[in-house]
């Protein structure tokens, strides 16, 4: 018997609740990674690489933003090995950030916020598999 017909209703809303952050946290990590279309090319950008045009606040605020979603991730259940990993993606972005003009290319090939949704998506969907 699975998990969720145990708790009815309220497992329910649960599951409504978990999906509806999920996609809030689809949305803003598309938008910090791959937003904008280079025309002529395939390649995407986001904001993360847009905002490290200004020195030192670009660098703070996307990572802060990038910290928010690990943080949503915590509180949707993501188990620690897998938090760290997030947290070790979001570190070599920043190191990446961190490097004038070559920093701001490699933002937009390493995408660290896509990466951790991956993973997020991973852990909620082997989460509401039913139990055998």
């Amino acid at each position: 018997m699975s998990g969720r017909s145990i708790l009815g209703a309220e497992g329910l809303a649960r599951d409504g609740h978990d999906a509806s952050v999920r996609r809030r946290l689809e949305s803003i990590a598309r938008v910090l990674d791959s937003r904008w279309r280079i025309p002529g090319t395939g390649i995407r950008f986001g904001a993360d690489a847009a905002l490290n045009v200004i020195p030192g606040i670009g660098l703070v605020a996307s990572k802060g933003v990038s910290a928010y979603l690990i943080l949503e991730a915590r509180r949707l259940g993501v188990p620690p090995g897998v938090l760290m990993r997030m947290i070790g993606n979001i570190g070599v972005d920043a190191l990446i950030s961190a490097v004038p003009l070559a920093g701001w290319i490699g933002d937009v090939f390493f995408r660290a916020n896509l990466r951790n949704m991956a993973l997020l998506r991973q852990h909620l969907d082997r989460k509401q598999r039913p139990a055998d």
